[in-house]
């Protein structure tokens, strides 16, 4: 049984990995591994005007965690991605409890850096506004993947994004980063270079890596050592410079581990189970 497990796991991987390089998304195969009850779906909701701004959410339907509000942003090399595809994570959140939101963003190249950012800022205070209740404001938990995860550290760590939309990094409670781009420069990758030319004379406004600081909100860094789309010293540069700081950031690498298989961790399926599910939700639990 465990070799027969071992292969499917492979087979799995293999078509994955096809389906990535024919630019087809590979989350037809996530979706079956989660199932599809447990939550109720409220989608569609436009937290701007672009037909982009858009966003889901997922309420449970057991006793719900009113404290908690998840957000989800997902990868896609800021040129791709629906929020749709990403059903099989909400339900992961929604079964604990958890209301959880995935939004739409623009990408490139109808817009460029950092319009993708701004746009989730956006969509966190429409989310903050719509939970707060009085003295009890809702605590807002950022969880992002790839070029997800990348948006979710700036806004973390550079307030200008949320002070821009009308807050403050203080309505997030905390912030978890999966196999994030923390510290590369786009330029220097020919699919990246165009969406963020922009800022070339300043590039080092685009990497979280530059906003280290102390009084961010604590993060979690998971990142998998078998990555090789974008590599673990990402995360590593980041998990330093904001303990340089004397901020709160959490390191874990994940051995054995992809670019794409620590995303599928979560669905709690058996076959991609690497324990990424069970650091998110302990650090999730330690901000109570």
């Amino acid at each position: 049984m465990v070799l027969k497990n071992f292969r499917v796991h492979r087979l799995l991987i293999v078509a994955f990995g096809i389906l990535c390089s024919a630019s087809c998304s590979p989350l037809i195969f996530a979706d079956p591994l989660s199932s599809y009850d447990g939550y109720k779906l409220k989608p569609d909701f436009a937290y701007g005007i672009h037909r982009r701004q858009k966003l889901d959410i997922y309420e449970p339907l057991i006793e719900e965690n009113k404290e908690i509000i998840i957000m989800f942003i997902y990868g896609g090399s800021w040129r791709s991605g629906e929020r749709s595809n990403y059903r099989f994570i909400a339900q992961q959140f929604v079964s604990q409890g958890y209301t959880t939101i995935v939004p739409d963003y623009r990408l490139y190249p109808e817009i460029q850096f950092p319009a993708f950012v701004d746009d989730i800022a956006k969509a966190i205070v429409w989310t903050h506004r719509r939970y707060e209740q009085k003295n009890n404001p809702p605590k807002i938990i950022l969880i992002g993947h790839s070029a997800g995860a990348h948006i979710v550290a700036l806004l973390a760590l550079d307030n200008r994004y949320l002070k821009r939309a009308g807050a403050s990094t203080k309505i997030i409670s905390g912030w978890i980063s999966l196999a994030g781009p923390h510290a590369f420069n786009p330029l220097k990758t020919a699919s990246t270079k165009p969406i963020f030319n922009n800022f070339a004379p300043t590039i080092e406004q685009t990497k979280p890596t530059t906003f280290a600081r102390s009084d961010a909100p604590p993060g979690l860094l998971l990142h998998g050592k078998n990555d090789k789309v974008v590599y673990a010293k990402n995360s590593v540069l980041l998990a330093n410079a904001i303990k340089n700081e004397r901020g709160h950031i959490t390191l874990k690498n994940i051995a054995g581990v992809g670019h794409i298989e620590i995303l599928l961790s979560i669905t709690g399926n058996k076959l991609f189970d690497t324990g990424v599910k069970q650091e998110i939700f302990k650090f999730i639990k330690n901000l109570h």
